[in-house]
């Protein structure tokens, strides 16, 4: 079992931060990667040819193992979710006849690139709602209405791992098989998911697969990697940059050379400027220490920090989603009696605990910096509401 990790994060003894779905904090390590790479750019001299593309190059290996690849030239490093997907978007073939399948109540970085992309084609924007609550939770029957929205006509399929909002957990899998006998592309947004629980792209097979960089993976802010499969080679990019273009490392060298070429597979999509000396090592530094943790054992430790408190939360007259179908690193804790958002939201800052308060759902995002006693200050806060 992995231990917490509470002492590599300057966490303040007393905060209850249960809220990585919003952004993790820094570790120490990725800290002082930052400043290290600040640190150089003090003397722009000592920055050469080479500093332009080890790290990238690093990086693309690094997200490859994570997610259980086998090519590092199919990630690209992009700025943020809505920036992969939207790739993903102008690449995608969509004709009038079809439709694209997108979840109720996801992310708008997963959302409005393709409610751009139905309106500029024509195609039918297919939204599964959510199902009404009970017991043991929408997850199942959320599961099989996204399973039937998907027919012979469908395009796309975008959707998360984990809902956003409140954990509900998707077979992924299961999606991407349905998907594959219709035709349809599928674009999976891990912002939520990867690095704290297990995910295999070779097993999963998706298109596409983009991740934000800090959240699960305790990046910087603006920055993420993208998989692209094969049906994204020879697209085309939302941007231009010199990087992108094949033998790119003889510009740097001082070579001025014009190439029609792109870099194979996934690095044409590079945001510009992706040689970031500051971030890129931070989130390098970052994807070491989740390497190493590992993501099932991260789901393992949040899963026996919350199991000895669902029956409290249940008691204190919350509905809790299946096991089968959340996330335990990211779960939501339904009123069963209403919620009144203000009053519950001066409760818990008052107690030091943070979650997110979204309409009569609470949104708890435990990670490996956490301790039973986080748990215990939510629970004692909701049972006194």
């Amino acid at each position: 079992m992995l231990e917490c990790q509470r002492h590599r994060f300057q966490l303040p003894p007393d905060l209850h931060y249960l809220n990585c779905a919003y952004m993790a904090p820094l570790a120490r390590e990725v800290e002082e990667a930052g400043l290290e790479g600040m640190a150089r750019r003090r003397d722009p001299s000592s920055i050469g040819p080479d500093d332009f593309f080890a790290q990238a190059d690093a990086l693309r290996e690094r997200f490859t193992r994570l997610i259980g690849g086998s090519d590092p030239r199919r990630v690209a490093i992009i700025p943020a979710a809505s920036y992969g997907i939207s790739t993903a978007a102008r690449n995608a073939r969509v004709s009038a006849r079809q439709n694209i399948v997108i979840l109720g109540e996801q992310l708008p970085s997963n959302v409005y690139a393709w409610m751009r992309k139905a309106g500029e084609s024509g195609a039918e924007l297919r939204t599964v709602a959510r199902p009404g609550t009970g017991d043991p939770g929408p997850g199942a029957a959320w599961n099989e209405r996204l399973l039937e929205a998907v027919d012979g006509e469908t395009a796309v399929v975008a959707l998360p791992v984990v809902h956003w909002a409140d954990g509900t957990r998707f077979n992924v899998a299961a999606v991407a098989r349905r998907a594959r006998e219709v035709g349809a592309i599928v674009v999976i947004d891990g912002t939520q998911s990867i690095g704290a629980m297990p995910f295999d792209v070779q097993e999963v097979a998706p298109d596409a697969l983009v991740v934000a960089g800090y959240k699960t993976l305790f990046g910087p802010y603006q920055s993420g990697l993208a998989w692209f499969g094969e049906r994204f080679d020879g697209g085309v990019p939302l941007e231009e940059p010199w990087a992108a273009r094949k033998s790119s490392e003889l510009f740097v060298a001082g070579r001025l050379e014009y190439v029609p070429e792109y870099r194979p597979a996934a690095a044409r999509y590079d945001v510009g400027e992706r040689s970031n000396q500051i971030q890129l090592p931070m989130l390098n530094a970052a994807l070491d220490m989740v390497l190493g943790w590992r993501p099932e054992r991260v789901q393992e430790y949040c899963a026996k920090l919350l199991q000895p408190f669902e029956d409290t939360f249940r008691e204190a007259g919350f509905a809790l989603e299946h096991r089968s179908f959340r996330g335990a690193h990211l779960f939501g804790l339904r009123s069963l009696r209403g919620l009144d958002a203000d009053a519950t939201a001066t409760a818990l800052r008052q107690a030091r605990v943070v979650v997110s308060v979204r309409g009569t759902a609470i949104r708890v995002a435990p990670q490996v910096y956490n301790d039973p006693s986080d748990l215990a200050a939510l629970a004692a806060t909701l049972r006194s509401l």
